[in-house]
């Protein structure tokens, strides 16, 4: 039996992973780098050892300094989690070599299994040779051959793009995996993306618990995922669990895994098969009521599975929230989570590795946390998870929490027939259209700053009053057009009334919540305030200045660092001087384990550059300038 359990990972599957080792008495073990020193992983496990430095090459793919972790602190088991080493066969050897259980699939089923391109290659589907791909071949898909998450991926559309996006994936998945092998296979547009969860003992049986549907993506990554997958045929199903078991059998496999699929005109074809437990494991856990970690740690240590899994029951549904804009090309946020308050209880489950008053930095995923509801029926699952996903309390960063609501309740995902990969590139834009009621949160955050300082923005009644009192405040919806305009006057009643916009009725105001009438209907909004940003119910608004900062005026054409990270490529041949066309790529930042790629807003010269490979760089850091062709022009 096992007594202490280190986990080699980090933030919400570290801390779901020690949830399970309390309730079966097992002592726990975290490792941290220096960024993670404070973070909630580290705070949960019964002890902690650190990993010295910040980025993953140097901590969390470390598998020699994680083995002598485990070591040091007495553990006798490790438990990969899912990323980084999980899918590494040198690691899981080095672990049992050290004379530690490793809670996971034998070494070799990893080796055969892990690498997608020789897992390809055992199932007869090899990839394409990345020189013979020709324009008849067009869209492929450029993959990491270790890891997953969507990182080292790239979808290749001509044919003149393939050389430099297989570059991009390569140093991309060597950051995130240690490993820059990449690979090429087709793309198959607007497939469901399907999966199937087993789990195999040391004694011959092999559980296939259900399929799974994740085919809401963004930038490959899943974003929502759910069990059973909808509206699959019967006969269909029962070929993706027959092909699952076979290729488990095929490499004497033990554990949890999942196998994946492309669905498309009926048929399934294999993408891969992922050797560790998945991020999106809770919809299975909840629809056939079993805990997999337990399950996992169970055939570790040498436990038979009876003969068949247990019966599934209802919906599950899971989603992804991140510290990301949807709306800027999910660009990943950081900062101070002020207030990260999720919703809980009867049919919600969260698992999270942040909590509120902690710090989202740059050098890892930007997921925040995981919300999963289950219910009888996948309606009732969807509105459920909705809702408690449109009452969480999140001040900080933003988040792709609204585009969650909005992916709930969208035709494209309620009706299962429309499912597909390509959701995101057909509704994103209708995905992001701000919340409605985004121009009362507005008055509602003027009147409380008036409660709250009653002298600075006229918040006492007077005989003689010459005009109404003024704010204004940019959002969602009003960042592009000078923002929600207020207007309001004390009254002799201690209360107030709200000019603008019509039709408003102040009920109640205090510096902290706001009730306000529109319409006949009462909206109440909680209010908060930190680092110069009001927050309004689920409105998140920064105050207009009336007279703008001198300082914060930048040179047209300047390229400013979109979030916080570290510049790792600058285009071949660029420099101060030379010409740039629109839309041309200047230089790659990575942050949070991802590339962003920074282009010419247009065409003309660049004038100014100010990155170089290594530097790290602030959220608005200026990084280079271009002069447009309009600009260059000699005024007549």
């Amino acid at each position: 039996m096992l007594s202490t359990l280190l986990v080699a990972n980090r933030g919400e599957i570290a801390c779901r992973i020690f949830r399970t080792c309390r309730d079966l008495g097992i002592a726990t073990v975290a490792v941290y780098s220096d960024a993670d020193a404070d973070a909630l992983h580290v705070r949960e496990a019964d002890t902690a050892v650190r990993l010295p430095g910040a980025a993953p090459a140097d901590t969390y793919l470390r598998g020699d300094l994680i083995v002598k972790a485990a070591l040091a602190a007495g553990a006798d088991a490790v438990h990969p989690g899912y990323g980084f080493l999980s899918e590494n066969p040198g690691f899981a050897r080095a672990v049992t070599e050290a004379g530690l259980v490793w809670i996971g699939p034998p070494p070799a089923a990893i080796e055969a299994m892990a690498s997608k391109t020789r897992a390809k290659e055992l199932l007869g589907v090899p990839p394409l040779a990345a020189a013979d791909v020709t324009a008849d071949d067009l869209p492929v898909l450029v993959k990491a051959a270790a890891g997953g998450g969507g990182r080292g991926m790239r979808v290749v559309r001509h044919r003149a793009d393939l050389d430099g996006e297989l570059k991009a994936a390569s140093a991309e998945a060597l950051s995130a995996f240690g490993d820059g092998e990449v690979f090429v296979e087709p793309y198959v547009e607007n497939g469901r993306h399907v999966e199937v969860q087993i789990l195999a003992d040391t004694h011959g049986t092999v559980w296939t618990l259900g399929t799974r549907d994740c085919s809401l993506q963004r930038r490959h990554q899943k974003v929502i995922e759910e069990s059973p997958a909808p509206g699959l045929p019967p006969g269909l199903v029962a070929s993706l669990y027959e092909r699952s078991a076979a290729a488990a059998k095929a490499v004497g496999y033990t554990g949890a895994g999942t196998v994946e699929f492309l669905v498309a005109d009926g048929r399934a074809h294999f993408l891969e098969m992922n050797t560790r437990l998945q991020v999106e494991h809770p919809v299975t856990e909840a629809v056939f009521g079993v805990d997999l970690v337990a399950l996992q740690i169970a055939v570790a240590e040498g436990d038979a599975l009876p003969p068949e899994p247990p019966e599934p029951s209802g919906h599950a549904i899971e989603a992804r929230l991140y510290a990301e804009d949807p709306a800027a090309r999910w660009a990943p946020q950081t900062g101070r989570l002020h207030a990260f308050e999720l919703p809980g209880g009867p049919g919600v489950r969260v698992d999270t590795g942040y909590a509120s008053g902690d710090t989202v930095g740059v050098h890892y995923d930007a997921m925040l946390a995981k919300v999963v509801a289950h219910a009888p029926t996948r309606a009732a699952a969807a509105r459920l998870l909705a809702r408690g996903l449109e009452r969480a309390r999140i001040h900080g960063p933003s988040t792709n929490r609204d585009l969650l609501v909005a992916s709930l309740r969208h035709p494209g995902f309620t009706e299962p027939a429309r499912l597909g990969t390509g959701f995101y590139a057909e509704h994103l834009d209708a995905l992001t259209v701000p919340p409605p009621g985004e121009e009362y949160a507005a008055v509602a955050a003027a009147l409380a700053d008036a409660a709250a300082n009653p002298s600075r923005f006229g918040g006492g009644w007077r005989n003689v009053r010459s005009r109404d009192e003024h704010r204004a405040y940019t959002g969602l919806a009003g960042a592009g057009d000078g923002g929600h305009e207020v207007a309001y006057r004390p009254t002799r009643a201690g209360g107030y009334q709200v000019t603008s916009p019509p039709g408003v009725r102040a009920v109640a105001v205090a510096a902290d919540r706001v009730s306000l009438e529109v319409g006949g209907i009462v909206r109440h909004f909680d209010i908060a305030r930190h680092d110069g940003t009001v927050y309004a119910g689920p409105h998140r608004l920064t105050p207009v200045p009336r007279f703008p900062d001198p300082d914060d005026q930048r040179e047209p054409g300047s390229l400013l660092a979109p979030m916080p990270g570290t510049v790792v490529r600058v285009a071949d041949g660029l420099a101060v001087g030379g010409r740039v066309e629109a839309g041309q790529p200047l230089l790659w930042l990575e942050a949070m384990k991802m590339e962003h790629r920074v282009t010419a807003p247009a065409s003309g010269t660049l004038t100014a550059l100010h990155a170089a490979p290594g530097r790290q760089v602030e959220v608005g850091a200026l990084l280079a300038v271009v002069s447009t062709d309009a600009q260059e022009e000699p005024s007549a």
